[in-house]
């Protein structure tokens, strides 16, 4: 397990990245999908991670409690070499109710999170939509629990959903996420 730290090339009111990717409920999602929401949490994770699965309980907290967000996983893992990240391991976690994001999708060819510059699972992006479209407000952890063993103190992405929905702009220091690599094809 190689531990790394984000480090997203995306700044501060960039457009989301366009995408188009199937979703573990056989759906095809794209930015237009979730045009409805105010804020769009965009998170590169993954099943097999230990710091992903961690966060599992806190992103379906915020997909539940937040109706004017939608929270989706993007799993851009290597499946040939990580089983446990394929798309039929996935349909497992929604199915099971492990996974209850908005949505949980498959990037197979891995080109959505090299346009976002994920680098490590759970990888963090909140949007602000607006009348420009979705523009990146917050990159960075989603709480302040830096290993999976750890019981977070302060929940960082909480506090900019508020802000955003609040009209109030994300006055957070972006601290990079932390978490296993992503798994590229061809590193």
């Amino acid at each position: 397990m190689v531990l790394k730290e984000s480090d997203s090339e995306l700044a501060a009111g960039d457009a989301a990245p366009a995408f188009e990717l199937e979703g573990a409920d056989g759906e095809t999602y794209t930015l237009e999908s979730f045009a409805d929401a105010g804020a769009l949490l965009v998170v590169f994770t993954c099943n097999h991670c230990p710091y992903a699965k961690a966060k599992f309980d806190l992103l379906n907290e915020l997909a539940d409690e937040y109706d004017d967000v939608a929270v989706v996983g993007i799993n851009p893992n290597d499946a040939e070499e990580y089983p446990d990240d394929s798309l039929e391991a996935m349909r497992e976690y929604v199915d099971d109710g492990t996974i209850q994001y908005d949505a949980y999708l498959r990037d197979a060819s891995q080109e959505v999170g090299r346009a976002y510059g994920a680098v490590c699972t759970p990888d963090p992006f909140l949007f602000e939509n607006t009348e420009d479209g979705f523009q990146l407000v917050y990159q960075g952890r989603l709480d302040d629990a830096l290993s999976p063993d750890d019981e977070p103190t302060r929940f960082h992405v909480r506090e900019a959903i508020e802000a955003v929905l609040a009209g109030e702009s994300v006055d957070l220091e972006w601290q990079p996420s932390q978490g296993c690599s992503i798994k590229w094809t061809d590193d």
